[in-house]
């Protein structure tokens, strides 16, 4: 017995020596641009799959500055420089460049909700030449370009680094207060619609003290409904670069004008938002309108397995789309197709604004400190023809997903509230349920929810 107990000691120790084979390989991958290091945000991951160095598609956009276009709906990465352009496709080992279709050592993947793509396929496709320092875990890309020079004082000293004091935003005025006055490079990036702003030859002053390794500070945008996220970071080090991203939310256009008044740049936005799309041509289609939830700067609940809730709700919300589509009878328009975050009121405007006939909120529920609760629930709000109408869809989910029924209750949200047609809030199941978390996601029962949920309008609807 003794003999026994050693060996599985010994091998408990074994198992603790070796080292376990990730997937991801470590933020402590470096990227060297040109000679510089890229300064990546705490948030973004280098990961190494199967001995390939895989980036972010942001990183890719705001880092390399490559045009990057991403579809939610077939999961196509559209990638241009110049006149270099590529075309991926997450889970495909097959490219488009320049119409050719070529093969890939690995496919692009989605990771922790992010896409990543091959960083050695992608960079010289664009024109660059890649390195990598295995020992040290550094990729060396270069360009063809030589960098700028510095500028000179005339001294042969450097030139003296200027600083960012402070970082404000209001009345869409960005302010930065600096020690001098320096132009910023200004461009644009989409998906998501977002401006940036480098400023050359610059450092975070006191303000950047509490940021180290590349993490970024972030402004309250809480008041600025046009505006997602505005976040800064010392981009580079040497020589030291400030960068500002303006994440815009459900803008048209936007137009800004900069000018420099005693030591503050200022950046002054004019934005317009999407607008409300017509009401159809009357053709005696019924009009749905179908609401993924939340989206955006709004991530929901978070799941077992810590995805948010929005992304759930999109890819369930598509395929609820996709369906009626394919329904003569029937006009349905999407309060969001991809990762933005319309407000509740913009929502609620928009059903009311097409006097639609159904409004279907979609959503999953969550109680983190009770993870055994599982179950569907749908929610009306006091109309008979809202209950009608979540009856028949509730009844239709149980069946399809076999999840508890947890019952159709009266509910006072604003989306179901506010709304004047037949509405419902959907709450499908428990993402903090491990189990219904996993049924959730599966390709599989989002189809058959979907259907059901298509199936519970067009009873209602009488088609």
């Amino acid at each position: 017995m003794k003999k026994f107990i050693i060996m599985l000691l010994f091998s408990a120790l074994l198992l603790f020596l070796i080292p376990m084979h990730t997937q991801a390989a470590t933020n402590q991958t470096k990227i060297i641009l040109d000679g510089q290091e890229l300064v990546l945000p705490n948030s973004v991951e280098v990961v190494n799959v199967r001995n390939n160095i895989m980036i972010p598609i942001r990183v890719v956009a705001e880092n390399l500055e490559f045009d990057v276009n991403w579809d939610q709906k077939t999961q196509n990465v559209h990638i241009q420089q110049g006149s270099n352009a590529i075309s991926l496709t997450v889970g495909k080992e097959e490219a488009l460049v320049e119409n050719n279709t070529v093969m890939l050592n690995i496919a692009p993947q989605m990771i922790k909700n992010t896409v990543v793509v091959p960083l050695r396929f992608v960079s010289e496709e664009m024109g660059l030449k890649v390195g990598w320092n295995n020992k040290d875990k550094i990729v060396t890309l270069s360009s063809n370009t030589s960098l700028p020079s510095e500028p000179s004082n005339g001294s042969g000293m450097e030139a003296t680094t200027n600083l960012v004091h402070e970082i404000n935003y209001a009345n869409n005025q960005l302010i930065v207060s600096l020690d001098h006055e320096v132009t910023p490079v200004i461009t644009t990036l989409q998906n998501p619609e977002r401006i940036v702003v480098d400023f050359p030859s610059t450092n975070l002053g006191d303000m950047g003290q509490a940021l180290s390794g590349g993490a970024m500070g972030r402004l309250d945008t809480s008041n600025s409904p046009n505006i997602t996220d505005i976040r800064y970071s010392l981009f580079k080090n040497d020589p030291a670069q400030v960068r500002i991203v303006i994440e815009l939310n459900n803008v048209s256009s936007v137009n800004y004008e900069q000018q420099t008044i005693a030591g503050k740049f200022i950046l002054d936005l004019s934005m317009v938002n999407d607008p409300v799309p017509a009401t159809p041509v009357s053709s005696g289609k019924k009009i749905v309108v179908i609401d993924p939830g939340h989206g955006g700067s709004d991530p929901g609940t978070i799941s077992f397995t810590k995805k948010p809730e929005k992304i759930f709700a999109l890819a369930l919300g598509l395929k609820v789309q996709a369906l009626l589509q394919k329904e003569s009878g029937i006009e349905v328009i999407m309060t969001r197709e991809t990762d933005i975050y319309p407000t509740r009121s913009e929502r609620v405007k928009l059903a009311n604004d097409l006097k639609a006939d159904v409004f279907v909120s979609i959503h999953g529920n969550s109680v983190t400190a009770a993870p055994q609760i599982s179950g569907t629930e749908t929610y009306y709000y006091q109309r008979e023809s809202s209950k009608e109408l979540a009856n028949l869809i509730h009844k239709r989910l149980i069946a399809a997903l076999g999840f508890i029924d947890r019952g159709v209750k009266n509910g006072n949200y604003q989306v179901i509230r506010e709304t004047t047609m037949s509405a419902v809030l959907l709450e499908v199941g428990f993402l903090s349920n491990k189990s219904e978390e996993e049924a959730m996601m599966s390709e599989t029962n989002q189809n058959k929810a979907a259907q059901a949920i298509v199936d519970g309008i067009k009873e209602y609807l009488k088609l």
